[in-house]
Formats: C-alpha cells, sequence, structure tokens
C-alpha cells in the first residue's frame, strides 16, 4: 500500500500507578529523522521506543512527544527512625548527668531533629512504566500509520489520473508529428514547384529533405521511453507494496521530465510545443507529490 509521510498520531494508556500520553507527527524526508520530547525519567526507554516506530515508518522526519503522570494514590511516605531518636535520647540523658540539667525533651521536640522523621518519594515499579509507555506509543504508531496510508491512497490516486492525462499527451504527440511531417512535404514539394514550374521534380530529393527534417523534429523514441516509464510509475501506484517506493517513483520521474526536455527542444511546430510544455508541467506535479510518498 502507498504510504505519504505526513501524518500524525495519538496514544494514551493508563496503569497502576501511571498514565501515559504520546503525541507524533511526521513530514516528507529522505530518510527517517526522529526526535523524541520526553521527561529524563523515560530517556532509558529511547533505544527501545525508537526501535518500535522502525517497524511501522521508513522515511519522515517524525516528531514525538511524550508525557507522563504519577497517579498513585500517594507518592510520598513518612517513616520514624527509631534507631537515631534512640541515639538522640542517649546523648540526652548523658548531658543531664554531665550537667545537671533538665531532661526537657518531648515527642514534638525530639521529631524535629534531623532523620528522627523522614519523608521519602514512593518510586511505583520501573516495569510498569515501560510497559504503560510501551501502549501508549504503539496506539500513536497504529494511528500514524493509518493516517499515512489513508494519504497514500488518495495520492496515488491523484497520481494514476495524472498519469492517464499525460499518456492522453504523448498520443497527441505522436500523432501531430505524423501530420507535421506530410505538411512540410507538401509544402516543399509545392514551393519548389514555384521555383522549376513545369519542370519534374526531383522526388527522391523531396524524400531525402523529409528523411533530414524528419530526423531533427523526430521524438518517437522520446515518446516510446515516456509511455514506458508513464506505464512503469502506474503499475508501481497500483501493487503499491514495494519498500521504499518513493525514491523509486521519484528516480522514474526524473527520467520521464528528461524525455519531456528532449521533446521540448525538438518541437519545431507551436501545438508540440505547447503540449510538450503541458507535459512538463504535469510532470513537474507528480514529482511534487512524490516527493511526499515514503
Amino acid at each position: 500500500m502507498i504510504k505519504s509521510m505526513t501524518g500524525f498520531g495519538r496514544g494514551e494508556a493508563t496503569g497502576t500507578n501511571y498514565k501515559v500520553s504520546v503525541e507524533m507527527k511526521s513530514v516528507n524526508h529522505r530518510y527517517l529523522d526522529l526526535s523524541l520530547k520526553m521527561s529524563r525519567k523515560l530517556n532509558a526507554y529511547e533505544s527501545d521506543l525508537k526501535a518500535i516506530l522502525k517497524q511501522y515508518l521508513n522515511r519522515g522526519k517524525v516528531d514525538i512527544y511524550i508525557a507522563y503522570e504519577n497517579i498513585s494514590e500517594s507518592d510520598v511516605t513518612i517513616q520514624y527512625n527509631k534507631d537515631v531518636a534512640k541515639k538522640y535520647l542517649e546523648i540526652f540523658r548523658e548531658m543531664q548527668e554531665e550537667f545537671q540539667l533538665e531532661n526537657d525533651v518531648r515527642v514534638g521536640s525530639l521529631a524535629r531533629f534531623p532523620e528522627v522523621v523522614v519523608t521519602e518519594n514512593k518510586d511505583p515499579e520501573e516495569e510498569e512504566l515501560f510497559e504503560v509507555t510501551k501502549q501508549a506509543f504503539v496506539l500513536a504508531c497504529e494511528q500514524m500509520k493509518n493516517a499515512r496510508e489513508q494519504e497514500g491512497s488518495h495520492l496515488a490516486k491523484d497520481l494514476i489520473e495524472k498519469l492517464d492525462g499525460m499518456l492522453s499527451m504523448v498520443d497527441y504527440i505522436n500523432e501531430h508529428s505524423e501530420e507535421i511531417l506530410k505538411d512540410y512535404r507538401n509544402k516543399l514539394l509545392s514551393r519548389v514547384q514555384e521555383v522549376l514550374g513545369d519542370t519534374n521534380v526531383d522526388e527522391s530529393r523531396i524524400a531525402t529533405e523529409v528523411v533530414l527534417y524528419a530526423d531533427k523534429i523526430c521524438v518517437d523514441e522520446e515518446m516510446v521511453r515516456l509511455r514506458a516509464h508513464i506505464s512503469s510509475m502506474r503499475d508501481a501506484l497500483v501493487k503499491g507494496d514495494e519498500e521504499g517506493i518513493g525514491r523509486k517513483l521519484d528516480f522514474i520521474a526524473q527520467e520521464m521530465n528528461r524525455e519531456a526536455n528532449t521533446t521540448l527542444s525538438k518541437a519545431n511546430n507551436l501545438e508540440i510545443s505547447n503540449k510538450a510544455i503541458d507535459l512538463k508541467t504535469e510532470i513537474e506535479k507528480v514529482r511534487e507529490q512524490i516527493q511526499n510518498i515514503e
């Protein structure tokens, strides 16, 4: 199936402790160019996520944004450090006995001493975070793939219509090239007769001149090759199952443009020149659209 390199995908997944959302968008590019923007906490997953994406895309510039949220009921724990509190009390008793002081330590004051009561951020299972991130990422990739295939289908249809139109232009040039030779022969014969009057005209000489003229303006080979290129591109678009087809189509379009340029340079007739220009215009439109095919 023909795939466009333009698309958008979004995925979201929720686990016990995490909620992850992924957004990605892509545009045309010669190669696969990935840009990931995400929290440092997710950096360890970058290579795994890129490997997943490469299963869905071959070419394109892809910008990916990943956000996560800790949704656990409480991500903070408060702990009482019994050993540290005991050590503080032992020191206070020693101070009381040595300096004959009143030991006025209360629970509230003891709790304010360093390391007696501590708070810690709970860190839910890292494995769960990766699995949730992977689920959201795959959903976004699937949506991106579907969007690119849908756009690619529209591109292929439009390109095939343009190619069919180009075939009619090739037919027009072929038909009019034959007419031009006939007109040239008749005009040449008429001029020679005007000059020579009743004198017999050398038909072989006329034929030689027509052949020389035909050699200068003949575009048969260009039209045969152009028709073959159009047919090849059309078949590739219809099948659409070749990997990296965009590069192949771009090469064919370059060859088509080469034949159209040669035809225009040989054209010695206004109608054929105009048709060759129309042909080049359509080829350029095709090339522009092909730039967006994966």
